[in-house]
C-alpha cells in the first residue's frame, strides 16, 4: 500500500467515526399527571429509549436518564402527558414541534436538567 493510500484511508477513518460520550438527563416531572419522555437525535435516526419504549415519569417525581451519544450530537426531548399526547412539551411525541430551548449538545460526563412544568 502506498503512503498516499494509507494516509487517505486514515483520513477517511478519522472523519467518519464519531467519538462516543456518556451524558445524563435529569428529568423532573412537576406536573400532576404522569409524563412520557423520549430523547431524539437531530443528527442521526436515533431515539432513546428506542424500540417503541418511553421513559415514564410519575407525577412530582424525577428520573435520571443516562445514555451514550456521539460527541457534539444534538439531542432534543419530547414529552407528553401519558395517555394524552395532545398535551406535550419539547419537540413533542413525534419529534415534529419547533422548540428553541429543548435541545442539548452531547458532551462527555455532563448532566442536563429538564423541568416539565404544568
Amino acid at each position: 500500500m502506498t503512503l498516499f493510500r494509507m494516509a487517505a484511508l486514515l483520513a477517511l477513518v478519522f472523519t467518519t467515526s464519531a467519538e462516543a460520550a456518556d451524558i445524563a438527563f435529569f428529568v423532573k416531572n412537576l406536573r400532576k399527571e404522569a409524563v412520557a419522555v423520549e430523547l431524539f437525535s437531530h443528527d442521526r435516526e436515533t431515539v432513546w429509549p428506542g424500540n417503541d419504549q418511553v421513559f415514564l415519569i410519575d407525577p412530582g417525581s424525577q428520573k435520571s436518564v443516562p445514555l451514550s451519544c456521539n460527541q457534539g450530537e444534538h439531542i432534543c426531548y419530547g414529552a407528553w402527558v401519558n395517555g394524552n399526547d395532545s398535551i406535550s412539551a419539547g419537540v413533542g411525541p413525534d419529534n415534529d414541534q419547533p422548540c428553541d430551548t429543548c435541545c442539548f449538545i452531547c458532551v462527555e460526563h455532563t448532566t442536563e436538567t429538564i423541568d416539565l412544568v404544568p
